[in-house]
């Protein structure tokens, strides 16, 4: 079982070294309205070090933007070093797909523009932590950074440092409970709000976190369901296909190396 107490002291001292060993001042986080940023902002103002709260709204939903603000607002109230940043990215965005080649509108070209988004608010954010000498402090978890490989590559999944990257979700709920974040936040079903409504992860990965994690567990450990459930034998397929399938997400970045023959001394 984890030691949540232990576990937050030891993410807050390895970000405040982190940072301060490589002379910067200190981090931005996107805020979502989810438990992950929600988590992730919170761990960074307990360093003491300046952090910046970021709302990038693209098409949002209301009660996602209900929640950033609510969340942004409780951390200022309790960490007077916490600011806060509003970008509105809706008429970049469209202005960009307006750019695009046309398409016809199908899942393929919903998911490349769902990804845009996520690049758009990378982008938003290094702007914002090169002015200020920040890092941006990246809000994937276990599962999601290594496991099934949910999210974009250069959109989310670029980052600076990845504080809660060795964390399952349900372990990550458990550091919400301990650090007090909103019910609102805390109860809310876990969404990427990429698409503009309100269709959550489990909608989109076909698996809920706990069933993913114990998946994830399962094939770490080189064991088998002994007999699996149907349910059991349906999500080890669902996590085995998104892992092969985004392997390319987490794995080094490939590099041809040229043989010692095509170069000549």
């Amino acid at each position: 079982m984890l030691n949540v107490e232990g576990t937050v002291s030891h993410i807050t001292d390895w970000l405040r070294g982190y940072c301060t060993a490589n002379r910067q001042n200190g981090f931005v986080v996107g805020i979502s309205g989810g438990i992950d940023s929600a988590v992730v902002s919170t761990l960074c103002a307990r360093t003491g070090l300046p952090v910046l709260c970021v709302e990038l709204p693209i098409h949002q939903p209301p009660s996602h933007v209900q929640r950033a603000q609510e969340h942004i607002a409780w951390l200022r109230a309790r960490h007077p070093h916490v600011q806060e940043q509003r970008v509105d990215l809706t008429a970049t965005f469209d202005a960009l797909v307006a750019a695009f080649p046309a398409r016809q509108e199908d899942a393929v070209c919903a998911l490349a523009l769902a990804n845009t988004r996520a690049r758009l608010r990378m982008s938003t954010l290094y702007y914002l932590a090169g002015i200020h000498r920040f890092l941006v402090a990246g809000t994937g978890n276990k599962v999601e950074d290594f496991g099934v490989g949910f999210f974009t590559k250069y959109g989310d999944g670029g980052v600076d440092l990845s504080p809660i990257a060795d964390l399952t979700k349900t372990e990550v709920y458990a550091l919400a409970s301990a650090l007090g974040i909103v019910q609102s936040i805390r109860q809310a079903k876990p969404t990427d709000g990429l698409f503009g409504d309100d269709r959550s992860d489990e909608d989109q990965l076909g698996a809920s976190y706990p069933e993913l994690e114990w998946a994830m567990a399962l094939r770490e450990s080189g064991q088998e369901p002994d007999p699996p459930t149907d349910r059991q034998r349906e999500v080890l397929a669902i996590y085995d296909r998104l892992h092969a399938a985004n392997a390319h997400k987490w794995k080094p970045i490939p590099v041809c190396k040229l043989p010692k023959h095509l170069r000549q001394d």
